[in-house]
């Protein structure tokens, strides 16, 4: 059995900070063999860095998927081209810098990942995400039978769609980009685990990861404003997925929601993970 780990949207450096402190001790409790991350709004709560993607990657993160603000930091675009575990949607244009998905090799087999994005009310417009994601589907398949999907859009309708559309064929699909954890993690009837979002890793007091009151006067004036993330006790937000190495099928599926307590500004980061931590796996289900 081979379980994956995926983490939802990481939003700035209360995020980051939380996942690279707190996924080792995670990865060694809980027996996690693969893990994946959404990290297109760990920049400052927009887009990703060279640095920070290596910083992901260093802390335990095998593959880091993206979305709708994968350039917004300029410096990724060449950064992109030279790591390929750096991943942008696949459903962008020929000739787009990067690669929209890639297959490792892990002491239990090989595991493929695929970011797509979807197209409604999402901008831009990208390719047809169902044509897409089935062609590279087909092209990993005859690689291995164990394929994640990060399906980054923002209607729930379209990403059911998309799951339902590659159950039996992929052995889960997740939801980004909304922020919120759906209450809806299960596994259709082809052996496909699902959720419509996996939520986000970031400050809970927050409005999707910014600070309230601007968002709020952004709703109530309609005049533009900035919104700088949010501070405050972060949760780490996912999915868990144990699966058939040799079929590909999820055998179970959990969500995850993990508390991180950050220490003083003033005060050094604690060590001690009893110090860090609270909270646990919720919503079980096999």
């Amino acid at each position: 059995m081979l379980r994956l780990l995926f983490l939802g949207d990481i939003i700035g450096e209360p995020g980051r900070r939380a996942v690279i402190e707190m996924l080792p001790t995670l990865k060694s409790d809980w027996g996690i063999d693969f893990v994946v991350a959404n990290g297109e709004n760990v920049a400052a709560g927009r887009g990703i860095t060279p640095k920070l993607a290596i910083d992901l990657l260093r802390c335990g993160v095998a593959v880091i998927t993206t979305g709708d603000h994968v350039w917004d930091q300029k410096d990724v675009v060449s950064f992109i081209e030279t790591e390929p575990r750096l991943l942008r949607p696949i459903n962008y244009p020929e000739g787009t810098p990067g690669g929209g998905s890639i297959v490792l090799e892990t002491a239990k087999g090989k595991v493929g990942v695929i970011n797509v994005q979807g197209r409604t009310f999402m901008l831009p417009a990208l390719e047809n995400p169902f044509r897409r994601v089935w062609a590279e589907v087909e092209q990993i398949r005859t690689q291995t039978p164990v394929i994640f999907v990060d399906v980054h859009a923002e209607t729930t309708s379209e990403k059911i769609a998309l799951g339902r559309f590659l159950d039996g064929k992929v052995s889960a699909v997740a939801g980004t980009h909304t922020h919120v954890q759906t209450a809806d993690d299960q596994i259709f009837p082809g052996g496909t685990a699902f959720i419509c979002d996996a939520g986000m890793c970031g400050p809970t007091e927050s409005v999707l990861g910014r600070e309230i009151q601007p968002i709020v006067q952004r709703f109530y004036s309609s005049m533009p404003i900035n919104f700088p993330v949010a501070k405050g006790e972060v949760k780490l937000h996912g999915l868990m997925v144990d699966i058939d190495e040799e079929s590909g099928r999820a055998m179970s599926v959990q969500r995850i929601a993990e508390t991180y307590r950050s220490a003083p500004a003033e005060s050094p980061a604690p060590t001690n993970r009893e110090e860090q931590t609270v909270g646990s796996v919720e919503g079980a289900r096999s």
